[in-house]
């Protein structure tokens, strides 16, 4: 028997909700595998502002720092957004925790599933065989560069930085990750127009050699867009720099046909943090609507993490057989619809 320490940080809006059915859905891999978790809870986003005054309050932090995994809600909330005041906003904790705990990879898996392909906006036959993964650099880029304003403030700048040992570790991540799967790499950039996206470039040049066997292209990040729309089977493993994963992942996250079908993580030298794509939906929080299968298989990217891959497959095949019972929250099957809750308990009693 093996135990472990999951951070839970459900955060704001249907977050508590669908966390809730992803610990359920583990709880019942501990009974079938033999495994132990244990979720410590604490706030984050919106409710930590709410609580505290901080989005990441230094208690969380410290938690998240001392566990094994940090299982992630979503957070946000529209007075915030409709604030372009406001100094304080939910979205600078998640930023803060990935600096804090150098977690610099956001791994995005993106499939189609047979049985949803009338959700998809792209027709059938351009669904068949997208199977892919984003490897987002998550740490550096114009999100984390200098900004700020001048002349009055009439004038704003977002500086993208990248170093070379950012560039190395994040490109690694992939072409390892193509290793694993069908062996093809594609780096999206803009290196026509950036000096930064020349640098990613070169990098990625001269990182191949030590990758003989994986099949290396370059995409200009606005081909890449349209590919994603007109041939989304070609790719296998994409990476790229943050703003550009930021912008293509959740593009591509409405192939499969609902955000409630997508997990994520993010990796680096520390903890791993494992969460669903979607936001907060702060309109359908405690309402049993929500969609709980993204978190659920990010429960199940969390366990192959933690070396329990058998466990997270199981997870898979066990959500796998639930949607093809034609059974599915109200995004994925209106006339057959259940609510969060017994979604959640169909997919663990899938697991039995």
């Amino acid at each position: 028997m093996s135990n472990f320490n999951i951070a839970t940080l459900d955060g704001d809006g249907i977050g508590p909700e669908v966390i809730k059915q992803g610990i359920k859905v583990l709880n019942q891999v501990g009974l079938k595998f033999g495994h132990t978790f244990r979720f410590d809870f604490a706030p984050v986003g919106a409710v930590a502002i709410d609580q505290t005054g901080s989005p990441l309050p230094d208690e969380t932090l410290d938690l998240c720092k001392r566990s094994d995994a940090i299982f992630f809600g979503s957070i946000g909330h529209p007075r915030f957004d409709n604030d372009p005041s406001a100094k304080v906003r939910p979205e600078q904790g998640l930023l803060k925790l990935r600096k804090e705990l150098g977690l610099y990879a956001n791994l995005r898996p993106v499939a189609g599933y047979d049985e949803l392909t009338h959700l998809s906006p792209l027709r059938p036959e351009r669904m068949k065989g997208v199977d892919m993964l984003i490897v987002r650099e998550l740490t550096g880029g114009i999100y984390f560069g200098e900004k700020g304003r001048r002349d009055g403030g009439d004038t704003a700048y977002d500086t993208c930085l990248y170093t070379r040992p950012e560039i190395e570790r994040i490109v690694k991540m992939g072409f390892e990750a193509a290793g694993n799967r069908r062996s093809k790499l594609t780096l999206v950039d803009k290196a026509n127009v950036m000096e930064s996206s020349r640098l990613w470039r070169e990098v990625t040049r001269e990182m191949a050699g030590q990758y003989p066997d994986i099949e290396l292209n370059f995409m200009f990040v606005d081909n890449a867009a349209m590919q994603l729309i007109l041939n989304p089977a070609q790719f296998d493993v994409i990476v790229t720099s943050n703003m550009f994963g930021d912008i293509l992942s959740d593009a591509s996250s409405v192939l499969a046909g609902s955000l409630g079908l997508l997990p994520s993580s993010s990796i680096g030298s520390q903890v791993g943090m494992f969460e669903p794509i979607h936001g907060s939906w702060p309109e359908g929080a405690g309402q049993d609507r929500a969609n709980p299968i993204a978190t659920i298989l990010s429960a199940a990217m969390m366990l192959d993490h933690l070396g329990l891959v058998k466990e997270g497959d199981a997870i898979r095949t066990a959500v796998n057989a639930t949607l093809a019972s034609g059974t599915g929250t109200e995004d994925l099957n209106p006339k057959k619809k259940v609510g969060t809750e017994e979604m959640g308990d169909l997919i663990a009693a899938a697991l039995k």
